[in-house]
């Protein structure tokens, strides 16, 4: 993305958070002209510290951190020719020409399984940012925590670790916050079954909740074919009853 994609005052932001931290951090490229960066694990605390200190950033306020695991990543469960495979839907409209391919996101490959995404707000100067960063280690992923910069990733770090297993190193109470004690596994990655591991149900004969093997059937519930249906042919439309 070059400047240019950019309003003026993120252009000017651009420039100002480029000149301070200069080889540490690489433009994210958008489409929407919000702005972001990546940085590597071992930068992201003194990134950090001075995009919440610099009087030209100000960003002193975290607004939200999430993980992503980019396991499957462009891949897709069914293929057709003539489905689009973004979008809110995946269903076509008759005679509509197929969607464009973003190439930018075919081509892109991700350097490791999990990312951490930071949101940052600046009340001073009311601009926002997006930064990102990638663990090293797909099996243990781990970066260090935010939490001595911005105090609000307490609950999101302990969020992220509890769907994602990831750890934040030096964080104060890294623990699940949303699955139930004794909780195996995470459940937003992309291997956790969609039925889960386990149901739970309550036992009157042994007056308590008990933990059995799920027994749900794993199934698709997505049409592997699209078909012509009948309903919508042209002879078949219901006639204006004035006509002749």
């Amino acid at each position: 993305m070059q400047l240019k994609d950019l309003t003026p005052r993120y252009a000017a932001l651009a420039g100002a958070i480029e000149a301070k931290l200069g080889g540490r951090i690489e433009r994210l490229p958008t489409t929407t002209g919000e702005l972001g960066y990546r940085v590597a694990p071992n930068d992201l605390l003194g990134v950090c510290r001075a995009l919440r200190d610099e009087p030209e950033l100000k960003l002193e306020m975290l607004i939200d951190v999430c993980g992503v695991d980019y396991q499957t990543y462009g891949k897709d469960e069914w293929q057709t020719s003539s489905a689009t495979e973004t979008g809110f839907s995946r269903g076509t409209t008759r005679d509509a020409p197929p969607p464009a391919i973003d190439v930018e996101q075919a081509t892109y490959a991700p350097p490791a399984r999990f990312a951490v995404v930071y949101h940052l707000l600046s009340i001073k100067h009311n601009h926002r940012l997006r930064l990102k960063t990638f663990c090293a280690d797909n099996e243990r992923p781990i970066v260090d925590s935010v939490y001595d910069v911005w105090n609000a990733a307490d609950w999101f770090e302990r969020e992220a670790f509890d769907l994602y297993g990831i750890l934040f190193r030096g964080h104060p109470d890294l623990r699940r916050l949303l699955t139930d004690y004794g909780f195996i596994g995470h459940p937003f990655r992309k291997d956790f079954p969609l039925i889960g591991n386990v149901e739970v149900r309550y036992d009157p004969a042994k007056g308590r909740v008990v933990y059995e093997p799920v027994s749900i059937v794993p199934r698709t519930l997505v049409p592997k074919v699209i078909r012509d249906d009948a309903r919508y042919e042209p002879d078949l439309k219901v006639k204006d009853p004035g006509s002749a």
